[in-house]
């Protein structure tokens, strides 16, 4: 089980790296860093990323001339890959769930 864990951790870092997005997950214990907090964490990023795309789609629409349509389009792949990634996390999360329900008692 904390193996498990810890590939999905692994899994994460190496998505988010992939991403280009620089990752710190926050040490919650002397034993490494907890699930939960990780979890946490990956979930503000995504929900960051998500927000200041939507905020330069905004200010592009409303003719900003300090925002360009790259600028937009960079942030709003940006957003699209960390969802993807956080998805695919979910999707792994959920499939070990149900590994473990399945195990016989």
């Amino acid at each position: 089980m904390s193996q498990q864990i810890n590939d999905v951790v692994f899994q994460m870092r190496h998505l988010a790296h992939q991403s280009g997005l620089e990752v710190e997950l926050p040490a919650a214990r002397d034993d490494g860093v907890s699930f939960a907090s990780a979890l946490k964490y990956s979930l503000d990023q995504v929900n960051a990323l998500q927000q200041e795309s939507n905020q330069l789609s905004t200010r592009f629409e409303l003719g900003d001339p300090e925002v360009d349509l790259g600028e937009v389009m960079v942030a709003m792949q940006k957003s699209s890959l960390s969802f993807t990634a956080l998805t695919q996390v979910r999707n792994k999360l959920l499939e070990a769930y149900q590994d473990i329900i399945k195990m016989p008692i």
